[in-house]
């Protein structure tokens, strides 16, 4: 009943800079906290930083200071700006949302297709 939407990933050099937009669509009654995940090879799953409905953030230890998480509620649309993106960020970057579907009388987690981001020289 909700579909996420990932845009933004690229190949960039150290340094340099992307923003990650992840837009929820379909029959939504709320959406409550949003986040973005990344899992690079051989690496397990971690959060790279949560926003919840209300605005406040968490972020992972190695993002912080770097990143920035951010959301529209108007347009259901969670972004990360990512600022002096190193080569331990190449990640595939997942976006979550925590939504309940107009069908259903509870929340459940959707996640985005992923997106590819590359640090490089």
């Amino acid at each position: 009943q909700v579909q996420l939407v990932e845009s933004g990933g690229g190949l960039v050099q150290p340094g340099g800079s992307l923003r990650l937009s992840c837009a929820a669509s379909g029959s939504i009654f709320s959406i409550n906290a949003m986040g973005w995940y990344r899992q690079a090879p051989g690496k397990q799953r971690e959060l790279v930083a949560s926003i919840t409905k209300g605005g406040r953030t968490d972020y992972a230890d190695s993002v912080k200071d770097r990143f920035t998480i951010s959301r529209d509620n108007a347009k259901n649309t969670v972004y990360l700006q990512m600022n002096g993106l190193k080569p331990e960020d190449t990640a595939v970057y997942y976006c979550n949302v925590e939504a309940r579907p107009r069908s259903w009388a509870y929340e459940h987690l959707y996640w985005g297709q992923g997106t590819q981001v590359t640090v490089s020289s």
